[in-house]
């Protein structure tokens, strides 16, 4: 099953909820959203910096976590930001396709 990273960036109103309701309960909105789609949690973190948390779930295609995706940032409480993962097995894949490929002024 693909493996999908989000970065979320908390509203001043989602902020605000975490203050109310805490940490715990904002992993378990996610792992119930994760599931809804057919997906399962593996990971959910808060962390200082650019983004506020991060999680990593697997989820079974890219409309299903472009629809949890979807829902997440029409709350307006968090802002997250997509990136599909890749395992190591798939890149040795991708590195023994042949692309045919001629960079720009070739």
């Amino acid at each position: 099953m693909p493996k999908y990273l989000w970065e979320a960036s908390y509203s001043a109103e989602g902020a605000k909820g975490l203050l109310k309701d805490g940490g715990s309960k904002r992993r378990k909105a996610a792992e119930e959203a994760v599931k809804a789609v057919g997906g399962k949690l593996e990971a959910f973190y808060f962390a200082f910096g650019k983004y506020d948390a991060y999680v990593i779930a697997d989820i079974p295609d890219h409309v299903s976590v472009a629809a949890a995706s979807l829902a997440v940032n029409a709350s307006g409480a968090v802002a997250i930001r997509t990136t599909v993962l890749l395992t190591p097995e798939e890149l040795d894949k991708a590195s023994k396709k042949s692309v045919s490929y001629s960079p720009p002024g070739r």
